[in-house]
């Protein structure tokens, strides 16, 4: 019966008592990493939505500000995914983004209470959440409470129903732009001959930054965690690191 019991609880990513620790305190770990989740999550989005609002009320659209020769504020919007990205229409993505979200969110709730799966994970997954929730705001809501002027006016708060765009339909703010270094290709270069090479191009916001860094760190050292949903799954990847 004891037996049974344990094998359930393995499963549904609980650990018994006797593998180490008791069913409380890895509850109680599962609530603290899932506070922390939420921490990131809301302070990414706030931070997000404040830089966003910012430079929407106080920028033209084009604007350029240049803070240092190698980082500028320019004020762009996109309809397409991080850095500038289109794929597909704009309700697709804005949809895409809430299943993804959704999926990441329920995802981080079955993880949480996994005591051995490693802190960083949590984060990495928390970072990606909150940068695609960032996007989604101004997707759904910009379009609806903003208007959108020509240069050199700047934007402004109207009443719901009044802005530039329909609901899922609005266009998300970009302002940091890092133009790092550029050449003129060569002549004798084919195709590229003559032309000038400039490092980094795109303008990204900060929910952009959060996705990107998430990611990236997913894949450099999480990779092997990837999609584990219970005590199970990682006794499958500590026997795999054995061989």
């Amino acid at each position: 019966m004891t037996q049974e019991s344990d094998n359930n609880s393995s499963l549904d990513g609980r650990v018994p008592a006797s593998a180490g620790g008791s069913a409380s305190s890895v509850y109680s770990s599962g609530n603290h990493r899932g506070l922390l989740a939420t921490l990131i999550i809301l302070a990414v989005i706030i931070i997000d939505q404040a830089i966003k609002i910012w430079v929407k009320t106080d920028f033209y659209w084009g604007e350029d500000k240049e803070i240092f020769s190698f980082f500028h504020l320019r004020f762009v919007q996109n309809p397409g995914m991080a850095f500038g990205w289109q794929l597909g229409s704009k309700l697709f993505l804005t949809v895409f983004r809430i299943i993804a979200v959704s999926a990441i969110i329920w995802y981080i709730s079955r993880i949480r209470n996994i005591r051995r799966l490693p802190v960083g994970y949590v984060v990495c997954f928390s970072l990606i959440c909150a940068g695609a929730a960032g996007n989604i705001f101004d997707c759904v809501f910009y379009g609806e409470i903003f208007n959108n002027p020509y240069p050199p006016a700047v934007a402004q708060f109207v009443p719901w129903g009044q802005g530039y765009a329909p609901i899922f339909e609005g266009m998300v703010v970009d302002m940091f732009y890092f133009p790092l270094f550029s050449f003129t290709w060569p002549s004798w270069v084919p195709v590229l001959g003559g032309s000038v090479f400039s490092f980094f191009d795109p303008v990204f916001n900060f929910a952009d930054a959060a996705i990107s860094v998430g990611m990236i760190a997913l894949i450099i050292f999480y990779h092997r965690y990837l999609l584990v949903l219970n005590e199970k799954g990682m006794d499958e990847i500590e026997n795999e690191k054995k061989k």
